[in-house]
C-alpha cells in the first residue's frame, strides 16, 4: 500500500493512523505544508489522508498552497484513490468538490457525542451514538452526490461519504494523548466559554475514557476505505 498524508501544521499529525499504516506495512509519504508544498504524483497512491489545521479552506490569499492542495484532492477523488479527510481535511474535500465551507453556528471543542445518520446500504456505518473529539469552528455543505453519515447537536454535517472510497470527518478519531496536548499547547486561546467548548482539564481528563473506542473506530474506517472490493 502506498499512502500519503497532507499535514498542515506540525502539531496536527496523523496520530493513531500511523500505527495502522505501520501494521499494514504501508509506504508512507508526507507533505508538510508548513515547510514545503511539494505534492506527489496522485496516480500512484492507494490512500490519501488529509489532516486538520487552524486555517480555513477559504484562506487562499494567506496560504496560496491551498489552491494546489484542493486540485490535488480533486484528482485523487476522481481517480478512485481512497481518501480520508479529518476536520480541515473534510472541509478541503468538500471545497474541492465545489461545496461551500463557512462558519458553523457553534464552535465545537471537546468530547461530544455524534449520532449515526441513515445512509444507503454499503456506506460506512457509524455506531448509533459515540463520543468523539471535536476542534472546529467551521462546517461545510455536503458535496454533490455525497451521503451524510453522522450529525451532532452542534453541527449537522459531522461525516459524509462520497462514492465508495472517500470519507470526510469533521471530528478527530486519530487523537492520542500526545496529539491532545500538542493542539492544546498551540490553540488553547480558542477555549473561550461556550455551550460546546470544554475546558482544557475536561478535554484531557476525558481522553483516556474514549481513546480505545475512537482508535478502534478509526481502524475500522481505514479498513473499510482500503478494502479490495472498494475499487
Amino acid at each position: 500500500m502506498k499512502a500519503h498524508i497532507l499535514q498542515h501544521v506540525a502539531f496536527e499529525d496523523a496520530g493513531i493512523i500511523n500505527a495502522w499504516l505501520d501494521a499494514h506495512r504501508a509506504d508512507v509519504g508526507v507533505t508538510r505544508f508548513d515547510e514545503a508544498a511539494a505534492l506527489p504524483d496522485p496516480a500512484g497512491l492507494d490512500l490519501l489522508v488529509v489532516m486538520g489545521g487552524p486555517m480555513s479552506v477559504n484562506d487562499e490569499a494567506e496560504h496560496p498552497w491551498l489552491v494546489a492542495e484542493k486540485r490535488f484532492i480533486a484528482q485523487a477523488v476522481a481517480q478512485g484513490t481512497a481518501v480520508l479527510g479529518i476536520c480541515l481535511g473534510a472541509q478541503l474535500i468538500a471545497a474541492a468538490q465545489g461545496a461551500r465551507v463557512y462558519r458553523n453556528a457553534e464552535k465545537e471543542i471537546g468530547w461530544f457525542d455524534i449520532e449515526a445518520v441513515e445512509a444507503p446500504q454499503g456506506c460506512f456505518a457509524f455506531p448509533p451514538r459515540c463520543t468523539v473529539m471535536h476542534w472546529h469552528g467551521e462546517t461545510f455543505d455536503l458535496p454533490p452526490r455525497a451521503h451524510r453519515l453522522a450529525a451532532s447537536v452542534g453541527c449537522a454535517n459531522q461525516a459524509f461519504q462520497l462514492g465508495e472510497r472517500v470519507i470526510g470527518l469533521q471530528f478527530h478519531l486519530e487523537m492520542t494523548d500526545a496529539n491532545l496536548r500538542a493542539i492544546l499547547a498551540n490553540c488553547r486561546g480558542e477555549l473561550r466559554p461556550a455551550h460546546f467548548v470544554q475546558t482544557e482539564a475536561q478535554i484531557l481528563d476525558a481522553g483516556p475514557q474514549h481513546f480505545a473506542a475512537t482508535h478502534a473506530l478509526m481502524a475500522q474506517l481505514l479498513d473499510y476505505l482500503t478494502r479490495p472490493t472498494a475499487r
